[in-house]
């Protein structure tokens, strides 16, 4: 038996993913939030049946570069690497327990670190305090519980009526 999928949860989660970024912190933590627009990326390249790939990352990213006010491209650029690195390794990721996916996960985050501070060294922008390397560690932690949320919300039935 075929379970009704529920479209809607791609775009909100994409629209919970921006505002949860534009959801002011204090300045302490700022550096400690994780990147949650990646978060929701990686799972909808993983499990969204082919269809989301590096044209939903990079359009995801263009909005998210115009939603921050960040160089524009910037966001884009990250989220393609990380659609592509994902995509490469989609059909091993998806048969991992959630556990060992939040690792692959954690490496990717700290991946995309290595590239924003790359672009931020380009741009002559001052380096990042050291807590700034602890966000892909939170957003690994985050994974679980997010990925179960979206895949029950993905694959739950659709009431009748």
């Amino acid at each position: 038996m075929r379970r009704a999928r529920n479209s809607w949860v791609l775009p909100v989660s994409v629209l919970l993913a921006l505002l949860l970024g534009l959801l002011p912190l204090p300045e302490l933590l700022q550096p400690l939030r994780p990147y949650w627009l990646a978060l929701v990326v990686a799972y909808w390249v993983i499990e969204g049946e082919g269809r989301q790939g590096l044209g939903f990352a990079f359009g995801v990213g263009l909005l998210a570069d115009l939603a921050f006010g960040s160089l524009l491209g910037e966001q884009a650029m990250r989220l393609v690497i990380l659609a592509f690195i994902l995509q490469r390794f989609r059909t091993q990721l998806r048969f991992f327990p959630v556990p060992q996916q939040a690792l692959a996960i954690g490496g990717l985050l700290l991946n995309d670190r290595v590239v924003n501070a790359a672009v931020h060294l380009a741009m002559g922008i001052p380096q990042l305090p050291w807590s700034y390397w602890l966000a892909p560690v939170i957003g690994m932690l985050l994974w679980p519980p997010l990925f179960v949320l979206l895949d029950s919300l993905r694959l739950s039935r659709r009431k009748p009526g």
